[in-house]
């Protein structure tokens, strides 16, 4: 792509860096934004440039959050006796959009995947078992998108919490196998949260 201007070129780049976007996309992102008006411009550097700076993970669950607890973490009327596991925030975002589910999270960060390098060290687990081990926890819901690498996780977070006194159920299989949740509709989702079951062994697959 030959772009006359190497400022405009260099902020394609930058745009064409993000996950899902083309340089015909970035292009046509920037040439949008040189429209804009100086006001507003400044107002879209300054919320990029504090980005890193201002939003970081709630200490309790890691969702993201302007403070040391999210949003979710602070409601008084949560359900702190049952935590959602989900690989990101993606997911608390598609489950709170089911307006289905009034426990509160914790982000793992990720699945388990050897063929990407990532074990189970790499993921917030160990805080997951401190909040269980509190003895505060009624319910954990496997909610991990369903495939080999969520079913994995699924299994080893079961292996970790099944010596506490805590119930472990999953996400009904009207979450096809495959799909990720944050591609999941809203109706099926939340009737997956609705109807939940125990985690059974017998059902990941080898």
């Amino acid at each position: 792509m030959n772009i006359s201007s190497k400022h405009l070129e260099d902020l394609v780049e930058h745009f064409a860096s993000l996950p899902g976007i083309g340089k015909k996309t970035a292009l046509r992102l920037v040439l949008n934004l040189i429209k804009r008006d100086e006001e507003e411009l400044a107002q879209f550097a300054t919320s990029l440039g504090e980005i890193k700076a201002k939003v970081s993970s709630c200490k309790t669950c890691g969702n993201i959050s302007d403070a040391d607890l999210c949003s979710i973490c602070i409601q008084p009327n949560r359900k702190g006796e049952i935590i959602c596991v989900v690989e990101d925030i993606r997911d608390i975002l598609a489950i709170e959009s089911t307006q289905q589910y009034y426990g509160v999270y914790h982000v793992l960060g990720g699945v388990i995947s050897p063929m990407e390098g990532v074990g189970p060290n790499d993921l917030n687990i160990e805080q997951l078992v401190n909040r269980v081990e509190s003895g505060e926890v009624e319910e954990v819901v496997l909610a991990l998108n369903a495939s080999m690498e969520g079913d994995t996780t699924n299994f080893y977070l079961y292996r970790k919490l099944a010596d506490y006194n805590v119930k472990i159920t999953t996400l009904s299989r009207g979450v096809a196998v495959g799909t990720e949740l944050q591609y999941t509709d809203e109706l099926t989702l939340g009737r997956s949260i609705l109807n939940r079951m125990p985690f059974d062994l017998n059902l990941v697959r080898k």
